[in-house]
Parts: structure tokens; C-alpha cells; sequence
């Protein structure tokens, strides 16, 4: 089995792989076929070669759902990802090469940074107008497990992965909340104690979302417990939750901004609050940027900060990642 390993490289194509992955993808032998455009057999065939290369260790297991990939099929699809990753950036960088103006790029947003973020990559694109710009919104979660996964050239969000190698620079300062309707009781108090607002109901993001872990994780380190709370999947809903007197909600200010300026919301005067933590342009260490992403990372890097809107006043504690 040593020796089949140590061959496995040179044993191995790029159609034994794909046949693995499209197997992955579509669930069955016949419908990975018909992706790749070839017989059943075909397919069969490739597979056993790419297990005969690995010395017969089994890359599926048979499920009631169709073929599941083993452990050893995980880490060989993870590195069919890395292969077409690494093909598609050198298709762009012989484009660039032969002086085609233009190129693509896959833009990660949190879905937080959607008030903002846009308006950066729209005065990018102004200048570089044949620039392809593919953006993916997504909370936290689904950011991270693009960027690990090789699927996004830059990610901007409220801060980077620590479990796998990325390069970072800052955008901005990036405030957090907490806000009522105009009604609520607590409205025109004055420095309110963390310890109070923890009795109000709490209108929360979904798990993996960043706002939800800061707000449970302030509660926490205080040594509060968390009073009533409800989920709910997005910011527009929680604002319009908050609206109609649900609860309160800590948010990033620079969601609220105007529907606070137009009265619709009010920022609570909690004390050690707004916290203020800072906004990131994120890309995957090993990731070598093509001209077109490396022009966006520069962009944002210098210029994000001027698309930031303008948070409510307040005392700030910062809290740096």
C-alpha cells in the first residue's frame, strides 16, 4: 500500500477525480454520468481506478440516500476543490497574460456588511467596468466555510477565521447597539444597566450568525442570563420586529442608521455601549489574487471605510479581533 501512495500522483487524472465529485454532487452513478457527459461504466470505471491508486481504500459507502463519501473520499474531493481552484486562477492569469482587460471575481459578503458593501464594489466597478463581480451574501458561518473551501477570492466581514490560514486588512470601525421601539419604556433612560436590559425580550439572529454570538457572549461575560428571546433569520426582520414592540435586538449601527435618523428606532443608552468592533477585507493565505481581485482587495482596503454609513453617537467600548 506504501508504494500505491507514494504513485498516487502520477496514477491519477483529473477525470478520476471529477468522476468522484460529480458522484458527490448528483447522488448516483447515472447522474454523475449524465453531468460528465458519459456511460455509467464510464464513471464506475474511474472510480475503481482512483481506489485501485489509493491502494483499494474505499472512497463511497452505500447509504439509503445514495453513495456517501468516506473519510478518504472527503480528502480527496477537498483536493479536487484546491485543483479546479488553482486551474480556474490560472485560466484568468493567461487571460491577463495575453492583455484581455477584464477578469472575474467572487466577492464573500456577511450579510451585515449588504448595507455598505455594495456601494464599495459599485464605485470599483465604475473604474473597472469589465471586471465580473460574483457576490455571496451569508452569515458568518457560510462566509467562513466558503473561504476554507476556496470558493471566494476576498470576503469582507466583521472579523476573520481563526481555524485556517487568511490574510486581513482593515476596512473601519464597526459598531454595535442596542435598540428599541420608540416607545419602549426604557427610551429616554439615560446610562441603563446592562443587567436591566437582560430582562427585555431578545429578538436574535440565527445560529452562526455574529451578532447573535456577541450579544449572547456580552450576557455571558457579564455573568447575566438572557431573558425571553426569539429567532428570527434575518436583519430586516428583526428591525421590523423591534418596530412593533416585540423586544430589543443589538445590532450592527450601521444596519439601523436610517431607520433611526427617520425616528422609526431608537438606540438605548446601555452602558459600555455601542461596542465597537472593526470591519475586515479577508482572503485566504495560500490564495494568490489575480489582477482583478488583487485591484478589489486594494480597493477596499484603502477606500472601504468611505462607504461605512454614519452610526447613532454614543460612548463606544472597543473590541479588537
Amino acid at each position: 500500500m506504501k508504494e500505491n501512495l507514494v504513485n498516487f500522483p502520477r496514477r491519477t487524472s483529473l477525470r478520476q477525480l471529477r468522476a468522484l465529485g460529480a458522484v458527490t454532487s448528483a447522488r448516483s452513478i447515472s447522474a454523475a454520468a449524465e453531468l460528465l457527459s458519459v456511460t455509467p461504466p464510464a464513471v464506475t470505471q474511474q472510480l475503481h481506478l482512483l481506489e485501485d491508486a489509493l491502494g483499494g481504500v474505499p472512497l463511497f459507502e452505500r447509504t439509503a440516500t445514495g453513495p456517501r463519501p468516506t473519510e478518504a473520499g472527503r480528502e480527496v474531493l477537498a483536493a479536487l476543490e484546491r485543483i479546479e481552484s488553482a486551474l480556474t486562477d490560472c485560466a484568468t492569469a493567461i487571460d491577463a497574460l495575453r492583455g484581455m482587460d477584464g477578469g472575474r471575481v467572487t466577492v464573500g459578503v456577511i450579510s451585515t456588511a449588504k448595507y455598505f458593501a455594495p456601494f464599495a464594489l459599485a464605485a470599483f466597478q465604475r473604474v473597472h467596468p469589465k471586471v465580473e463581480i460574483r457576490v455571496l451574501v451569508g452569515n458568518r458561518a457560510e462566509t467562513f466555510t466558503r473561504l476554507e473551501r476556496f470558493e471566494l477570492d476576498v470576503a469582507v466581514m466583521g472579523y476573520p477565521p481563526e481555524h485556517f490560514p487568511v490574510e486581513r486588512a482593515v476596512i473601519g470601525d464597526h459598531p454595535h447597539v442596542i435598540i428599541a421601539a420608540p416607545e419602549h419604556r426604557l427610551v429616554n433612560s439615560r446610562r441603563i444597566p446592562l443587567a436591566e436590559v437582560a430582562q427585555e425580550a431578545f429578538l436574535l439572529r440565527e445560529p452562526g450568525s455574529g451578532t447573535r454570538s456577541l450579544m449572547l457572549g456580552l450576557l455571558a461575560a457579564a455573568g447575566l442570563p438572557n431573558g425571553p428571546r426569539m429567532e428570527i433569520g434575518s436583519n430586516e426582520t428583526i428591525k421590523q420586529a423591534v418596530m412593533a414592540g416585540m423586544g430589543v435586538a443589538l445590532l450592527s449601527a450601521h444596519t439601523i442608521a436610517a431607520e433611526v435618523a427617520d425616528g422609526r428606532l431608537t438606540v438605548l443608552d446601555v452602558e459600555g455601549l455601542p461596542i465597537v468592533r472593526q470591519w475586515f477585507v479577508v482572503r485566504r493565505s495560500e490564495r494568490r489574487l489575480l489582477p482583478a481581485a488583487k485591484a478589489l482587495w486594494d480597493h477596499l482596503r484603502v477606500s472601504g471605510a468611505d462607504f461605512l454609513p454614519s452610526p447613532p453617537a454614543g460612548r463606544a467600548r472597543k473590541v479588537r479581533h
